[in-house]
């Protein structure tokens, strides 16, 4: 390739090996924040863009209708806050971005905008926030919510919340500290605005209280799969997480229908790049490392997913095609995916197998040589800017070093990778080519 692509590290502040066949102890200091400093300083040198951290923010009782099997098999607890984890990982690194997750439903405008300009300062302007209504009601309830508002009404209070934080990251100028020693004067008042937000959902005063970071506002990540969430990524984000379940020409129609969405708000494509989500794995081949698929992982792994959809996948035979009629209240994207997989006669096994171990369509699986060549070919054929690699519970040494040491320097090789940093910002390293 002639130009390279761009490259993520998708990860959660959680056990990293939990759900893995073999050292499930692995990283088990996680809870310190020392095994993800380790695993952002791989991914530094290995030249990545940024890291990339999911979030929920409850114990979920969406299998069995309790919290006994979240908890039992680690689903989506305990887990840890990754904001808080970029502030430690930005003293840990210095060109990698950092990007969390936090909800414009759960949290108040004020306290995000605060402490994202704080990680971005801190990072020296490394922060990028990927944006989510949120997709649990536990989580809801824990917020002092009943239930989550349903996905319009989600949507509506995300535009506003945008609207919200951009005016507070935005009501100090550029020059506004002088920092004059002579006059007295640390920050100039006639450069520092209220913003006086009134409006349906929010109401705040400002301005921001702290100063103004090196790239003003985090880069926006947003991931929305459903017709509403794909025109709020396409209004807003810099940085748009599809997926690569359906090959090359679900990855093509995705992109083709994000760029066609900006271009109807008034943006340039160019604005946002579109990297694709995908599982892979180093192995001899796809039918051995399939065959040591164990059930105890792919039980956890049903879990994982239950909670994500607000759908119990565990009710549904494994091997008999997803059913039809299933209605999401989380990752409409993902059910929609399992719906298509199941029309073409594949099993929920497969389906889930898939979603999780790497999509046959690609050849995500195999010797770390055919899967560099894999992810190349399928970018060339599809469009697109860079794929985010997924390790959550299943990243044990055996599965980084699949990644790092063998696919990696294959990518290098092809020409398909980085293999420095252009810029020292996240946004001037994800726009530099």
């Amino acid at each position: 390739m002639t130009t390279p692509i761009h490259f993520g590290f998708f990860s959660s502040f959680s056990p990293p090996a939990w759900q893995a066949g073999s050292d499930r102890m692995y990283g088990s200091d996680w809870w310190s924040g020392e095994y993800h400093a380790r695993l952002a300083q791989r991914a530094e040198d290995a030249n990545f863009d940024f890291m990339f951290f999911e979030d929920t923010a409850a114990v979920s009782t969406t299998v069995g209708g309790s919290i006994d099997m979240d908890l039992r098999y680690a689903l989506s607890a305990p887990k840890n806050d990754p904001v808080a984890l970029l502030s430690y990982l930005a003293g840990q690194t210095t060109r990698l971005g950092l990007i969390a997750t936090a909800s414009t439903t759960l949290y108040p405008p004020f306290l995000l905008a605060r402490l994202y300009s704080t990680i971005d300062n801190l990072s020296r302007g490394r922060a990028g926030w990927n944006i989510v209504t949120s997709s649990e009601n536990e989580s809801a309830q824990n917020f002092g919510l009943d239930a989550l508002p349903p996905t319009n009404e989600r949507y509506e209070i995300a535009e506003e919340f945008l609207e919200v934080v951009r005016a507070l990251w935005n009501s100090w100028d550029e020059d506004a500290v002088v920092r004059d020693q002579e006059n007295n004067v640390y920050t100039d008042p006639t450069k520092v605005r209220a913003i006086d937000h009134l409006g349906k959902h929010f109401k705040v005063r400002g301005p921001l209280n702290s100063l103004p970071s090196p790239q003003r506002t985090p880069v926006f990540a947003q991931a929305g799969g459903s017709p509403r969430g794909r025109d709020f990524a396409a209004q807003n984000a810099e940085l748009i997480m599809s997926t690569t379940i359906g090959g090359v020409e679900a990855m093509k129609a995705f992109r083709e229908d994000i760029h066609g969405r900006m271009k109807k708000f008034g943006r340039d494509p160019k604005e946002c790049k579109v990297m694709y989500a995908t599982h892979l794995y180093v192995a001899e081949s796809r039918a051995d490392f399939r065959s040591s698929i164990t059930d105890s992982q792919l039980l956890s792994v049903l879990g994982k997913h239950s909670a994500h959809l607000g759908v119990d996948l565990n009710q549904f035979p494994l091997d008999e095609p997803f059913p039809q009629d299933v209605v999401a209240n989380g990752t409409t994207s993902m059910v929609e995916s399992l719906k298509d997989k199941g029309r073409r006669g594949q099993s929920l096994r497969d389906a889930i197998i898939d979603f999780n171990w790497g999509d046959d369509e690609l050849g995500l699986v195999g010797p770390a040589s055919d899967v560099a060549q894999n992810l190349v070919s399928a970018m060339e054929e599809a469009g697109g800017d860079g794929y985010i690699i997924m390790a959550t519970q299943d990243a044990n040494e055996s599965h980084l070093s699949g990644i790092f040491d063998g696919v990696v320097p294959e990518l290098k090789r092809l020409g398909a990778m980085r293999t420095d940093y252009s810029g020292n910002t996240l946004r001037e390293n994800l726009f530099a080519f």
